[in-house]
């Protein structure tokens, strides 16, 4: 039988934190006299007490460590429980939203997705807005400890490769992610902060570089107005880019360079397939619009540089509504989504390093083909690839475009239209924030859709952030027996 204990001391202790960290948009609300104060001090205090209480009921079975089926268990549980506290400021006081729409955003907020149901954020209070940031800050940080951590243990995805990069506790989950999220917090700190000074210096004013600096060193894409990027328009997109790009790379190696040696990151392939890949999408793109469209080449380049960029990397902020650049345009965006950033990132969907592995091997394949006779080794950054890593990634691949599959199907069963069930489905797993068409396009959210199409969403945006296997075996009746 499993012992849950461990998993309510960890949970416990997040939520405490969790708590405590609303005080800071509960300060922001003071400072503007805004009466939404009030709710997030009262909430505050709940949601540390709970927390507390959690942790200290369960604190005596800490000292025995956890197993993977535990860390399983908290992997999914903390991104169960956190965003039911987190949904609570959007619940209680001014903005008054049901228990769907508020969870929906919360999970979106700490998944980094990026999809909202909220309209209006120009008048909404300052401190919603900055609760809305930090839960992508703190999901951001969270999944990257979770990456380096916890996911080359459980084997996930072949995410085992990275296992030994940076950090060596003798594969004990629990100190290694301490070890990684000590020194990835100075890290993502210093990132957030220069991101916020160089929005300001590009032209925002300090309350949207804070809030904007969270949601694009996080991936998230989350912003303090209705027409996100569309109300920045010039250096504040180039900001934005540099810094997506950044998030999007292996936080291990901003360890490595502060150890004194650049010459990992230069030499890893995810990043250079990665930025190789981001510049070819940009360029086709921009030419598209150039040649097709006869639009000014600045403009051309600006837009088409900002808003690919955001959507690779799975930020899903928007200058312009996309959607009327033509049919090739809008297919690159559905594709490019669901390529993603570098492993260890901020960055969500597949991973590059995941089709970089499935390209070697179909060229194994042909090779054994060819010449069935010869020896062929599948190798990765100079490291021999074995089964486990490869059929782990195989795994992935095929679970994701079955999920892909399915929750498009459950989302059309609602009522809506196929692009906007597809393009629904994909956004969410692949944690990407907009979709396309009217309803969900880069120029609406998802209040729109049905109570049962939320809850879909909302499912799959944590299955997709989780990387799939950590919650489907969750379901499987071996895992109970273990």
């Amino acid at each position: 039988m499993v012992d849950f204990r461990p998993i309510g001391y960890v949970i416990g202790l997040l939520v405490a934190a969790l708590g405590i960290s609303m005080l800071i948009p509960m300060f922001v609300d003071l400072a503007q006299d805004n009466d939404h104060a009030g709710t997030f001090l009262e909430v505050a205090l709940i949601t540390l007490l709970i927390g507390g209480l959690m942790a200290l009921a369960s604190s005596n079975s800490v000292a025995g460590g956890m197993n993977l089926q535990q860390i399983f268990l908290l992997t999914t549980g903390v991104w169960v429980v956190l965003p039911f506290f987190g949904a609570l400021p959007f619940m209680w006081g001014d903005l008054g939203a049901g228990f769907t729409d508020a969870y929906f955003e919360a999970m979106s907020g700490l998944t980094t997705t990026g999809s909202t149901v909220f309209s209006g954020l120009d008048a909404l209070p300052s401190g919603l807005l900055v609760w809305r940031s930090m839960l992508q800050w703190f999901g951001g940080i969270g999944i990257i400890v979770v990456a380096m951590a916890f996911l080359p243990e459980l084997r996930v995805g072949g995410m085992q490769i990275f296992r030994s990069e940076g950090f060596d506790t003798d594969g004990k989950v629990l100190p290694r992610a301490a070890e990684i999220a000590s020194r990835i917090s100075i890290i993502y700190l210093v990132l957030t902060f220069a991101c916020a000074v160089a929005y300001m210096v590009a032209g925002m004013p300090l309350f949207e570089a804070a809030n904007h600096a969270m949601t694009t060193i996080a991936t998230g894409g989350f912003s303090t107005r209705d027409q996100s990027f569309g109300s920045f328009r010039g250096a504040p997109e180039y900001v934005a880019v540099v810094f997506m790009i950044l998030a999007s790379l292996p936080f291990v190696r901003y360890v490595q360079i502060l150890a004194g040696s650049s010459k990992p990151l230069l030499r890893d392939t995810q990043v250079r397939a990665f930025l190789a890949a981001l510049c070819t999408i940009v360029a086709l793109v921009a030419i598209h619009r150039l040649l097709v469209q006869g639009s000014a080449v600045h403009a051309a380049l600006r837009e088409a540089l900002f808003n690919i960029t955001s959507i690779m990397t799975g930020t899903g902020y928007a200058s312009t509504n996309y959607q009327l650049w033509g049919a090739f345009p809008v297919t690159v965006f559905f594709l490019v989504g669901l390529i993603g950033g570098c492993a260890g990132s901020t960055s969500c969907s597949v991973k590059v390093f995941r089709y970089q592995i499935l390209l070697k091997a179909v060229a194994n394949q042909i090779r054994r083909i060819q010449s069935p006779h010869g020896v062929y080794q599948l190798k990765y950054a100079g490291r021999r690839l074995s089964e486990d890593v490869l059929s782990s990634v195989m795994v992935f691949l095929t679970m994701f475009l079955v999920t892909l599959g399915v929750v498009s199907v459950l989302l059309s069963a609602t009522g809506l239209d196929l692009v906007t069930s597809v393009s629904g489905a994909a956004t969410a797993i692949a944690n990407v924030g907009p979709g396309l068409g009217t309803m969900i396009g880069p120029e609406g959210n998802f209040a729109g859709l049905s109570g049962v199409a939320k809850w879909i969403l909302l499912s799959a945006m944590l299955v997709g952030r989780l990387e799939l296997l950590v919650v489907f075996v969750l379901f499987t009746s071996r895992f109970w027996r273990a």
